[in-house]
C-alpha cells in the first residue's frame, strides 16, 4: 500500500506561483508513474501533469503549459508540481496520484492506484 499526503495549497493573487509538493511512503516510489489531477467546484477532476519514475518523461494539460512544471526527487520519494502565472481558473482541490505500473505517463485518472487527500489552491483576481 503506498500513502500519499499533498502539501503547499493555499491562497494566492492572480499571477502570484504556488508549489505544491506530495510525498510518497513505500520503498518502489522509483517505479511509479506519478500525476497531478485537479477538481473545483461542481466540475470533474480533470489530469493536470504526470511524470515517469526516472523523470524524463513527463505530460501536461494544455492550459497549463508553460506555467506548471512537474519533478520528483526520487531520494526523497516527493513529487512536485511548481505553478507559476497562476489565474482563478486553477482554482481547485489538487491530488497527487500514483501508477504503480510505471508503464505509460498517462492522463487517465483510472490508470491510477492511489490517491492522496488533496490540498486546496486558490488564486484570487
Amino acid at each position: 500500500q503506498v500513502q500519499l499526503v499533498e502539501s503547499g495549497g493555499g491562497l494566492v493573487q492572480a499571477g502570484d506561483s504556488l508549489r505544491v509538493s506530495c510525498a510518497a511512503s513505500g520503498r518502489t516510489f522509483s517505479g511509479y508513474t506519478m500525476g497531478w489531477f485537479r477538481q473545483a467546484p461542481g466540475k470533474e477532476r480533470e489530469f493536470v501533469a504526470a511524470i515517469s519514475g526516472s523523470g524524463g518523461s513527463t505530460r501536461y494539460r494544455d492550459s497549463v503549459k508553460g506555467r506548471f512544471t512537474i519533478s520528483r526527487d526520487n531520494a526523497k520519494n516527493t513529487v512536485y508540481l511548481q505553478m507559476n502565472s497562476l489565474k482563478p481558473e486553477d482554482t481547485a482541490v489538487y491530488y497527487c496520484a500514483a501508477d504503480r505500473t510505471g508503464v505509460v505517463v498517462s492522463a487517465t485518472a483510472t490508470m491510477y492506484d492511489y490517491w492522496g487527500q488533496g490540498t486546496q489552491v486558490t488564486v484570487s483576481s
